[in-house]
């Protein structure tokens, strides 16, 4: 089982799997979301996953024209996660949770980052993760 949770630690989150997949996305609405030059995510099943504490939803129109729901703890202003979604063919809701908020350095070692999102914004002095699946937008299985 994976734990983590906000900066203040009144929300606090467990993960009862393994991700799904996992990436870094280059947008410019998750530099704003976290603050850095990209995000890290995993892709977990809702299901397996235990919020405690009562996030903040924001939410917000996408380049796409979806509404995207980013989750922060209204105290401190982590990031959490993001959207709950169904793609296309899957039968479980998934949800986009930011890598970071887990304690455990070993669990995010074990996770390299599988897929690079919106690339034509990666920073110039960025290089790609070798080995990940290179995407110029939000890729077709999100």
């Amino acid at each position: 089982m994976a734990v983590g949770g906000c900066f203040c630690g009144n929300i606090r989150i467990e993960f009862n799997g393994q991700p799904i997949t996992s990436g870094l996305c280059h947008c410019l609405d998750c530099r704003k979301l976290t603050g850095s030059h990209y995000s890290y995510s995993f892709v977990v099943n809702t299901a397996e996953l235990k919020v405690t504490g009562s996030p903040k939803e924001v939410p917000k129109i996408s380049d796409s024209g979806n509404t995207v729901r980013n989750y922060f703890c209204p105290d401190c202003g982590t990031p959490l996660y993001g959207w709950k979604i169904k793609p296309d063919g899957e039968p479980n809701e998934v949800t986009v949770v930011r890598a970071g908020i887990f304690d455990d350095i070993e669990m995010l070692d074990q996770r390299k980052p599988e897929a690079e999102l919106f690339c034509g914004s990666r920073l110039k002095w960025m290089n790609p993760i070798e080995g990940a699946a290179q995407f110029s937008g939000m890729p077709p299985f999100l």
